[in-house]
């Protein structure tokens, strides 16, 4: 069986968490495979594949084919350097990592995580691993060195309120319905459960036929209405949203994407308007926004939504 690189654990250390997607009925696992039910739920480089095909956008027969590979061809399990040169460093979704961490530190001594998405890993998400007290239970819709199973986050193979948190980073707009998704948190988090959420609102189409939503920060915000606001903002300015779209303006002039950003590259300036801006004004023409925020049992009514705005007014 084998072991999560990141976490070092092997399945058999998450068992007492796991269900079964479709029957929602406790998992057992034996060295090989999920026990009383091998013929419908196949292993791929020794993690289960805890996915409801029926209901899921994954095509059965085309993922396992596929060794349970990326969704999208020739996918990059790092980030190039040049983008990293392009895009400049995140520096305010590790800060938000820290501050979900101490919150966590005030409630358990030794706080279990889940981090969906979590193929690749962030430098955001890194300083969840570096914790010396968290424990992290990492899936995504392909097998990596960094996973412990692979699901789909619709039907989120855990059972009800299993985990002290959850990290969802640049993975809602890639999901069919993300209200569903945002649902199965709010189900497998404990009462008083801390959540995390990173999504674009001005980017282009950046995961081909995978890539479906953009949310404002006040449409983010009502996507986690059960959930009580502790902290929200932008992740990346005006400036950035400028200059991504460059990129792709230039990549659709000359009809190649690569050609294109080195053709913007020259303007990787704009970026700095990002620190100029105000933060209303930066949240209404961001290119990311974020939501940390504690699981509620009294959600915002539609009538609490203007009062939630955090933009310009006037």
């Amino acid at each position: 069986m084998s072991q999560s690189r990141q976490s070092g654990q092997s399945l058999v250390d998450i068992e007492e968490f796991l269900r079964c997607p479709v029957t929602h009925q406790p998992l057992m696992l034996d060295d090989d495979k999920a026990a009383g039910d091998s013929a419908r739920r196949p292993f791929v480089a020794g993690q289960p594949v805890l996915v409801d095909f029926e209901n899921s956008i994954l095509d059965r027969d085309r993922f396992l084919s596929g060794n349970a590979d990326s969704l999208i061809e020739n996918r990059r399990r790092t980030r190039p350097l040049w983008k990293r040169v392009l895009l400049g460093q995140n520096r305010v979704t590790p800060a938000s990592a820290r501050q979900m961490l101490e919150l966590l530190r005030k409630d358990t001594d030794a706080p279990l995580i889940l981090i969906i998405g979590g193929g690749t890993i962030s430098d955001s998400a890194q300083v969840l691993y570096d914790s010396e007290c968290a424990r992290i239970i990492s899936f995504d819709v392909y097998a990596s060195d960094h996973t412990d199973f692979i699901a789909d986050a619709h039907a989120i193979p855990l059972r009800d309120e299993s985990v002290d948190a959850v990290w969802v980073e640049a993975v809602l707009e890639h999901v069919l319905s993300p209200h569903v998704v945002v649902d199965e948190i709010w189900r497998v988090l404990k009462p008083g459960g801390l959540v995390y959420a990173g999504t674009p609102f001005l980017q282009p189409v950046h995961e081909r036929a995978y890539d479906f939503t953009r949310f404002t920060e006040n449409g983010h915000r009502w996507l986690f209405r059960r959930f009580s606001l502790i902290d929200s903002g932008v992740v990346a300015g005006p400036g950035t949203a400028l200059f991504q779209l460059l990129r792709y303006c230039m990549g659709a002039l000359v009809r190649n994407r690569r050609l294109g950003s080195m053709l913007a590259a020259p303007f990787f300036w704009l970026r700095a308007f990002d620190r100029a801006s105000d933060r209303r004004h930066a949240s209404d023409a961001a290119s990311g926004v974020y939501f940390l925020g504690r699981r509620s049992d009294v959600p915002l009514r539609p009538h609490d939504m203007p009062s939630e705005f955090r933009g310009v007014r006037q």
